[in-house]
């Protein structure tokens, strides 16, 4: 029962954040000339199909999304194409995008439909950069352990259409971005690296985050960082006068519906907050004490209730094995309340794809651990070669969903009886 529970408020997050219900509140001024949409992300076709719907007049658009998250469309095209790691056919995407906004006029209107995801899905290699560079500064980063944030900050300064470069092409034309936030902070800026929006950020700030996390990048990309080529536009260029930017869907909006629901189900809930960032184990450790304070002596919040968070916690790769950050969380939180009673947990990230395998996430509660020994597993080693995934497999606790259609990165509900 406790496990439903969890799962129905996972899915009121994610409905929460369901593009169409979102973007009728938001659409721009319509203009005299032409509407281009582009648009990338795990969410962006869906956010393609439900701007179709609402614009309601002849549109002429390119998006590009994740392998297996297209949705029909009449008139945007919708290209799909490799996350994490880019590929060909977000290469290819990337380069027809910035050639369908390029020689507009003041009469037309872009609009720019953005979600998580999107920084892999558009590359576009800066100056001096192959494409092959670009999938190994990704690579380096993925395994890095470094903040999404700080990630999109890096892939902004070695790239020819983030941090707003894409905007200030289509200039003339006002440019509209729509978000589906991933961020902490919901900085829209730092969402798919921004194509459309400036980067208030600097180089000598990514060389200090390449030498702190010890990022071992490709000799053009060092060079790149090291030059004063291929600079941002700034967020004052007067290329984004009359821009508008609007979030439409974020994490605080998806907890505070499932805080709602939780109500309904007779839960005090408690959003600790929408924000959330950390190694996923470290995090993990913090919230499974909190849970067990909660048990034993019915503080901070009294029993029984249910704890809520978003945000994106990170995984510094170690191991060889499968699984993504919710994994990994609940990998940890299990052996955390291993043996303690009353507690169930559920991490999940809300497009529906955990990492690079099929399940969202998954569930973890005192039992966890003891019954992956009695599978043969040994979640402690496990853990320390990053292979939650095959853990929590062993024991059928995988939370399988498929693609959701949007993008607010993670939700953690933890119940304590």
């Amino acid at each position: 029962m406790d496990r439903e529970r969890l799962e129905d408020l996972f899915r009121t997050a994610v409905a929460a954040a369901d593009p169409g219900r979102a973007i009728a509140a938001f659409l721009p001024a319509r203009p005299r000339g032409r509407t281009v949409v582009i648009g990338a992300g795990k969410a962006s076709a869906q956010m393609a199909r439900a701007f179709e719907q609402q614009w309601g007049e002849p549109v002429d658009g390119l998006v590009v999304t994740r392998y297996g998250h297209a949705a029909p469309t009449e008139r945007i095209e919708i290209v799909e194409a490799s996350h994490p790691v880019p590929d060909e056919a977000g290469y290819l995407a990337a380069r027809r995008m910035m050639a369908k906004v390029h020689g507009l006029s003041h009469d037309d209107l872009v609009v720019a439909l953005i979600s998580g995801g999107g920084s892999a899905l558009l590359p576009a290699p800066g100056p001096g950069l192959s494409f092959e560079d670009e999938q190994a500064v990704t690579r380096a980063l993925l395994a890095s352990g470094m903040p999404i944030g700080m990630m999109n900050l890096v892939r902004n300064e070695i790239s020819g259409i983030k941090g707003g470069r894409l905007a200030a092409l289509a200039a003339p034309a006002r440019v509209a971005t729509l978000v589906v936030s991933d961020v902490a902070g919901d900085d829209p800026a730092l969402v798919a690296s921004g194509p459309t929006v400036p980067i208030a950020g600097s180089r000598a700030e990514v060389r200090h985050l390449v030498a702190l996390y010890g990022l071992e990048l490709p000799p053009a990309a060092t060079a790149l960082l090291a030059s004063h080529n291929n600079e941002p536009p700034r967020p004052d260029d007067k290329r984004f006068a009359g821009n508008t930017v609007h979030i439409v869907a974020s994490s605080a909006l998806s907890l505070d519906a499932a805080a709602q629901r939780a109500k309904g189900h007779g839960l005090a809930a408690h959003i600790l907050s929408d924000a959330v960032e950390g190694e996923s184990r470290d995090v993990a450790s913090v919230m499974a004490a909190i849970a067990r304070e909660i048990g034993l002596r019915d503080r901070p919040f009294a029993r029984p209730c249910v704890l809520l968070s978003g945000g994106e916690t990170t995984v510094t790769v170690r191991g060889k094995g499968k699984g993504g950050r919710n994994a990994e969380f609940l990998l940890a939180f299990a052996l955390a309340i291993d043996g303690v009673g009353g507690i169930t947990a559920l991490a999940a990230d809300t497009d529906g794809i955990d990492g690079s395998e099929d399940n969202a996430g998954a569930f973890a509660d005192g039992t966890s651990a003891a019954r992956m020994r009695a599978a043969g597993i040994d979640p402690r080693a496990h853990l320390a070669n990053n292979d939650a995934w095959t853990a929590f497999h062993a024991i059928g606790d995988l939370l399988v969903t498929g693609p959701t259609g949007t993008n607010v990165n993670d939700f953690r509900a933890i119940l304590v009886r």
